[in-house]
C-alpha cells in the first residue's frame, strides 16, 4: 500500500454504505466514521478546506484508509460504535459501553413475555437487534402486540399454579389485550405459535401480519369504519417501509470468526470478519499472491493461521465457504441460510470490494500488471493455446437490404487500436447476405495481412452465432490458416460464445471481465459499421437526388457537393454561382429544377 497515494484510494472506495477508518504513518487508527456513501463522505475530507484545526491535523496525519461495506446506514452506524470502543482512537468522541443501544427480547419461560431491554442477560433469552433507535423499538412492538395479545404479568406461569387457580385475569384480559393464559384460557401451544410467528416478524418477515392488517383494513372499510382503517393502513405503511433486516441480528452469534475467499489467476483475497455478540468487531482482507495453482482450499486455510495468529483470535467457531482442515479445537460451520449465511456473505463482499479496489489501484500505479492478468483470465476463460494480445472482431451491417457494409475493429491489450480499424464495402454479394458477406470479409482481410507480412491475431471474434462462424471458417480454410488462429462467435441474445466444430456454446459469468472485453469488441464493431452504413446511406440518397436533374451525373454531383458542402446550399445558391462551378447549361438545370415556384 505504500506506492498507494490518498489520491488514488478516493478514487477505489465504493458508494456503498458502510465504516470508513483513517491510518497514520505507521499503522496506528486515527479515526473511525460512518457513511452512507464511503465514496463521497471520504472524499469530502480531502476536497475542502476546514476551519475546525483539530480536523485539519487529522487529514494531514493520513496515510491509509481501509473501509467496510455493510448493507445498511443502520448496520454501519452499529458497527462505528463497535470499532470506536474496541481502537478509542484518538480523533473519536468516545461512546458508552454496549447498553446504550437497545435490543428486544423474548424470555425464556412458560408464555414468554416479549420486552425491550439494554442489558444482555445469558439465561437462554433470545435478544434481537441491537437496534439504532428507540422508536424503532416502540413501533415494532406496538404493531406486534396489535396484532397479537401478549402478557405483560410477570407471574411464573407453571402448569401447576395455572391448575391450582393461583392466578387472576387483570384488567388487559377484558381490554382484549391478553387472552388469560393466567388462568388456563389461552394453551401453551396456541401462545407458542404466536411468539413463532413474532420471531419471524423481527427478522424480517412481515407476510403474515401484513395480511392479517390487510383483511382488517378491508373489514372496517366494509364496515364503513374509515378512520380505524386508516390508522390500520398506518400501520401497514409503516410495516412495508421498514426495513428491519440488518446484516447483525442475533446476539448468539459470539466469539466467532468469518473467513471468506475469492481468486483470479495471480491472486487470492481473504476476507477476515471477527464478531463478538452478533456485532463486527474487526474486519481485515489479506491479499495472497499464487505462486503455483493453488487450491481455494489450501489458501483458506493458510490464511486462517496466519489471520489468527496476526490478531490473536481466541474464537472456538469459524464461518467458513467449504470445510478446510483447521484445529481440532476449532467448530467449523458452513452457513447455508439465515443469519450465519447472511454474515459470511457480507465477508465474501467485501473481499470482492478489497479486490476490486486493488485492480483500480494497479491500473493506475501499474497498467502492465492490470494487462498480464486480464490476458491470462481471457486466455483460460475462452479455452485460448496463448493470451489474446491482438484481437480482430468483424461485424456486417446492411439496414433493409440496402448499403452493405463490414467493420473490422481492433483491440491490443484489451483495448482499442483505432488506428487500425477498417471498413469495407461488400463487393462480390448482392443484397443482404450475412453469411456470404462475412466470408468475403473475413478472406479480404486475412489475404492482405499474409500479402504484406503483416501480424496475425491470437482470436478472432466474429458477431453472430454458428452461421456467421462457419462462414469465417470458409475463409480461413481457404488461406490455410484454420488452427493457426482462434476464432469464435458470440450470439447477442444470450450473449452465447460458439467454437468452431462445437454446437454446445460456452456461457461466461455476466460479470467477468473476458466477457466484457468481447461485448466491447462487439459493440466498437457495430458502432464502427454503423456509422460507415449511415455515411453511405446519406452520401446515396444526397447524389440521387442531384442525379435525378437532366444532365447531372455522379461526378458533377460531387463537384456541386465538394464546392457548396451540403444540397441546401445548392438550392440557395445563385445561377451565377452554380454556372462557375458546372457551366450555363448544367447550372440553369439545377436553378430552375430547385427555383420552380
Amino acid at each position: 500500500m505504500s506506492q498507494v497515494t490518498i489520491e488514488i484510494q478516493l478514487k477505489t472506495l465504493p458508494s456503498n454504505p458502510g465504516v470508513y477508518q483513517f491510518y497514520d504513518d505507521v499503522g496506528k487508527i486515527l479515526y473511525v466514521g460512518k457513511a452512507k456513501n464511503l465514496k463521497k463522505r471520504v472524499s469530502s475530507y480531502f476536497n475542502k478546506k476546514h476551519e475546525y484545526g483539530k480536523t485539519r491535523v487529522l487529514v494531514k496525519k493520513i496515510v491509509r484508509i481501509a473501509h467496510i461495506v455493510v448493507a445498511t446506514e443502520s448496520d454501519a452506524l452499529l458497527l462505528e460504535n463497535n470499532l470506536i470502543k474496541k481502537y478509542r482512537p484518538r480523533y473519536n468522541v468516545l461512546l458508552k459501553d454496549d447498553k446504550s443501544y437497545p435490543w428486544i427480547c423474548i424470555k425464556k419461560e412458560r408464555f414468554p413475555r416479549i420486552f425491550t431491554t439494554r442489558k444482555l442477560i445469558k439465561d437462554g433469552s433470545e435478544y434481537f437487534g441491537p437496534y439504532t433507535s428507540m422508536k424503532t423499538v416502540r413501533i415494532l412492538l406496538d404493531l406486534i402486540k396489535s396484532v397479537y395479545p401478549l402478557r405483560t404479568c410477570n407471574y411464573d406461569l407453571s402448569e401447576e399454579k395455572i391448575k391450582a387457580g393461583k392466578y387472576k385475569v387483570c384488567l388487559e384480559y377484558h381490554l382484549g389485550n391478553c387472552l388469560g393464559p393466567c388462568e388456563g384460557f389461552q394453551t401453551l401451544e396456541e401462545y407458542e405459535r404466536q411468539v413463532s410467528d413474532i420471531r419471524d416478524i423481527l427478522k424480517g418477515n412481515f407476510k403474515s401480519s401484513l395480511h392479517y392488517f390487510k383483511a382488517q383494513m378491508k373489514r372496517l372499510a366494509s364496515e364503513m369504519k374509515f378512520e380505524e382503517a386508516q390508522l390500520i393502513k398506518d400501520k401497514i405503511d409503516v410495516l412495508e417501509n421498514y426495513q428491519v433486516r440488518t446484516t447483525i441480528v442475533n446476539p448468539k452469534i459470539n466469539n466467532v470468526d468469518v473467513f471468506s475467499i475469492i481468486s483470479d489467476e495471480a491472486f487470492a483475497y481473504v476476507n477476515f470478519l471477527q464478531l463478538s455478540h452478533g456485532s463486527i468487531i474487526r474486519s481485515h482482507t489479506l491479499e495472497i499472491k499464487k505462486k503455483l495453482e493453488e487450491k481455494n482450499e489450501d489458501l483458506l486455510q493458510l490464511a486462517i493461521v496466519e489471520i489468527r495468529d496476526r490478531f490473536k483470535s481466541e474464537s472456538t467457531e469459524l464461518y467458513l465457504p467449504f470445510e478446510v482442515v483447521v484445529e481440532p479445537h476449532l467448530k467449523i460451520t458452513v452457513p447455508q441460510l439465515g443469519d450465519k449465511k447472511k454474515i459470511l456473505d457480507l465477508s465474501e463482499r467485501n473481499a470482492k470490494f478489497f479486490r476490486q479496489d486493488r485492480f483500480k489501484q494497479i491500473m493506475i500505479i501499474d497498467p502492465d500488471r492490470h494487462t498480464n492478468r486480464i490476458m491470462a483470465q481471457m486466455k483460460k476463460d475462452i479455452r485460448l493455446s496463448h493470451e489474446p494480445r491482438h484481437i480482430e472482431c468483424f461485424d456486417n451491417s446492411n439496414i433493409q437490404g440496402t448499403n452493405p457494409v463490414a467493420a473490422c475493429v481492433v483491440f491490443k491489450d484489451g483495448k482499442p487500436s483505432k488506428k487500425e480499424y477498417r471498413h469495407y464495402n461488400i463487393k462480390t454479394v448482392d443484397g443482404p447476405d450475412d453469411f456470404a458477406s462475412m466470408e468475403e470479409v473475413v478472406f479480404r482481410r486475412y489475404k492482405r495481412l499474409l500479402a504484406e507480412k503483416q501480424p496475425l491475431p491470437q482470436l478472432i471474434v466474429i458477431d453472430g452465432g454458428k452461421g456467421q462462424l462457419s462462414s469465417a471458417l470458409k475463409s480461413l480454410d481457404e488461406l490455410e490458416l484454420r488452427g493457426k488462429i482462434a476464432i469464435i462467435g458470440i450470439a447477442k441474445r444470450l450473449e452465447e460464445i460458439y467454437f468452431p466444430g462445437d454446437s454446445i456454446p460456452l456461457y461466461l459469468d455476466k460479470k467477468s471481465e473476458s466477457l466484457k472485453i468481447i461485448q466491447q469488441l462487439r459493440n466498437e464493431a457495430h458502432r464502427f459499421g454503423i456509422r460507415l452504413h449511415r455515411n453511405k446511406r446519406s452520401k446515396a440518397a444526397i447524389n440521387s437526388e442531384l442525379e435525378s436533374i437532366e444532365g447531372i451525373g455522379e461526378k458533377t454531383a460531387e463537384d456541386l457537393l465538394k464546392a457548396f458542402k451540403s444540397v441546401k446550399r445548392i438550392k440557395e445558391a445563385s445561377l451565377e454561382k452554380l454556372t462557375e462551378i458546372v457551366g450555363f447549361s448544367k447550372a440553369k438545370n439545377i436553378f430552375e429544377t430547385f427555383n420552380k415556384k
